[in-house]
């Protein structure tokens, strides 16, 4: 644990100066500095400033997916080689074919957990945040960039009747179980998962082309489909009210982002760029990525000249 604190340090670091400089600002707006939703609009700018940060990463892996689908004929025929093949020769041979195969595109299997993976440290280190506030408050101690009495004035807010540091597992589990915290904490984590889940079938259905709907990069999406969800629905009864809202707005965002990239950029081949380019063509333009035909320039030629064919004189005679 001594280790894992020391990692995320510089990231909680990060995180709780984010939190007290928007909490500052929104208090010198004139908000209630110990009301919960002062401390929820820090949550959720935070999650503005680190998602905004984090769109180069987005961009990459939107290029990663499309370079994975644009291998999947490749994958498939590297798989017909190897079928039936079980010996471990064989098996080698083939997981260094893939490697090179994934080299050659510049992607791997992991390209579309990317966003998640950079997120994932700050993620950590705003639950420690968060979830260490009541012992820190208890002990009059400050978190980071935090001071003693911001950790209590957090530590004391609430939305809804929920405290922003409670989590569902302690209600349930504490003999006296808030009804403002669990459901609070219910809704937050529908909406949490429910949003991931929206995010990744959209790609599913309208944004992969039919050659990686058929192959095995599918079997990837369909995992993470159900998996992620399930995850962090489950992970969801011991996070803080706080947390659950830092996450919710993180996949609300993506999934607004994933909605703009399919609509206006979508994958070349996809069910998404067909009906682009049928909104496209019910305006009167081209679609999507046709080349314009540019107007013929005139070719003005230049007028023949008659060539003047010497004429030969008569030689004197002598």
């Amino acid at each position: 644990m001594e280790f894992f604190d020391t990692l995320l340090w510089p990231f909680r670091q990060v995180v709780s100066w984010i939190l007290w400089a928007f909490h500052e600002l929104f208090t010198t707006l004139g908000m209630d500095p110990d009301s919960g939703w002062t401390w929820t609009l820090s949550i959720v700018f935070l999650v503005l400033l680190i998602r905004t940060a984090l769109i180069p990463v987005f961009v990459k892996q939107i290029k990663a997916q499309r370079a994975m689908q644009a291998l999947q004929p490749d994958l498939r025929k590297l798989q017909a080689k190897y079928k039936g093949k079980k010996d471990q020769l064989s098996q080698q041979a083939m997981i260094s074919e893939q490697r090179e195969l994934f080299k050659k595109h510049k992607t791997n299997p992991l390209s579309s957990c990317l966003p998640i993976l950079v997120q994932m440290p700050f993620f950590f280190a705003l639950f420690t945040v968060l979830n260490n506030a009541s012992k820190a408050s208890q002990a009059g101690e400050p978190i980071g960039a935090l001071s003693a009495e911001h950790i209590r004035s957090f530590d004391q807010s609430s939305i809804f009747g929920a405290k922003l540091s409670d989590t569902f597992l302690a209600t349930i589990n504490s003999g006296s179980p808030s009804i403002s915290v669990i459901i609070t904490a219910l809704v937050m984590i529908i909406a949490m998962t429910a949003s991931q889940f929206i995010t990744q079938k959209q790609i599913m259905s309208k944004n992969m082309t039919k050659e990686a709907l058929e192959g095995p990069f599918m079997q990837q999406q369909k995992m993470m489909l159900y998996i992620l969800p399930l995850v962090f629905g489950i992970g969801g009864i011991n996070f803080p009210i706080g947390v659950l809202i830092y996450w919710t707005a993180s996949n609300l965002w993506t999934l607004g982002q994933q909605f703009y990239v399919i609509r206006n950029n979508p994958t070349p081949g996809s069910q998404a760029e067909r009906e682009l380019n049928e909104r496209r063509a019910a305006k009167g333009l081209p679609p999507k990525g046709q080349a314009k035909v540019e107007e013929a320039v005139p070719v003005v030629e230049e007028p023949k000249v008659q060539r003047v064919q010497p004429q030969r004189k008569n030689r004197k005679k002598k």
